[in-house]
This record gives structure tokens, C-alpha cells and sequence, in this order.
């Protein structure tokens, strides 16, 4: 049977994904914080205001697991919790300026990452690269939003 390598998709993707955060962490290792709150942190950057509850869909993890690691990053004068105006039960989070300086160093790792992944890879290459991840995740989204989209949406906004 002849494969045009359609057959090792799900591995690769998940290799590439593997294989980025292996190397991120490794650079950003003498920042001073996890995995798992570098994630928490962009995620707060790009949606500051972000209820708790809904930071737990986003990072894929159990509602007191968030809880536990907002409680270590407020501790650490990366975040802050405020109440929602409208239900006082809703906790809303926000990056402190110590955060936010810190994103920009995160997105220069990333950035720098993202180059050296993509060594060899044309401009039109990447393009095309970044058109059929959006696609297949369109694809296997149920109404979300993509993150392609989400960009495109707020460069629009910004407009």
C-alpha cells in the first residue's frame, strides 16, 4: 500500500507540539516559572479579565487545579483577582505589570522557537503551513473559534 504519509499526521503534530515545548521550556526555564503557569500567564495577557472558571476550559484542566496554581501566581505578584461587578461569586483575573513585562519576554522565546522550527520552511511554505492547521481545526471545532480567527478578529478590531 502505497501512503503519501497521511498515516503519521496525528504523531507529527503532536511531535512538533512536543518537541516546541521541550524547547521553549529548556529557554525559558531561568524565568522563574512551570509549564503550566507560562500557560496560565498568555492566556491571562491576551484575555485580561478572564473569569477563573473559564481559564480552566481554556488551559484543559480542573476547575481546583487553576484554582491552586492562581493562588500560587498571586502569591508570586504575577496576577490578581478581582470580583466580577455583576456576580460577586465570579472571579475575574488580571496580569500585573510583572506579568505583562514577562509576556513580552515569553513571545520573544516563542518567536525565537518558532524560527528555529521553521528553518529550512519557506515564507510561502509557512503560509501554506499555518492555513491547513487552521483549516483542520475548523474542522474538528464545534463552533469555537479558532485561534487563527480569534487573531484575525482582533488585528480587524484594531483596525
Amino acid at each position: 500500500m502505497v501512503s503519501d504519509g497521511i498515516d503519521r499526521l496525528g504523531f507529527l503534530i503532536h511531535d512538533v507540539q512536543r518537541l516546541m515545548r521541550k524547547r521553549f521550556e529548556a529557554r525559558a526555564s531561568g524565568l522563574g516559572l512551570s509549564s503550566a503557569q507560562w500557560r496560565l500567564l498568555v492566556r491571562v495577557a491576551k484575555e485580561a479579565g478572564v473569569a477563573q472558571a473559564r481559564l480552566a476550559e481554556l488551559l484543559e484542566i480542573e476547575p481546583i487545579s487553576v484554582s491552586r496554581l492562581v493562588d500560587r501566581m498571586e502569591e508570586g505578584g504575577w496576577i490578581e483577582r478581582r470580583q466580577d461587578a455583576t456576580d460577586r461569586r465570579v472571579r475575574m483575573i488580571f496580569p500585573t505589570e510583572k506579568a505583562n513585562a514577562a509576556y513580552a519576554d515569553v513571545k520573544s522565546l516563542a518567536g525565537e522557537v518558532y524560527e528555529e522550527s521553521l528553518s529550512g520552511v519557506s515564507a510561502a511554505e509557512r503560509r501554506v503551513l499555518i492555513r491547513v492547521l487552521d483549516t483542520i481545526v475548523q474542522n474538528l471545532t464545534d463552533g469555537e473559534t479558532s485561534s487563527l480567527e480569534k487573531i484575525k478578529n482582533t488585528e480587524g478590531a484594531a483596525a
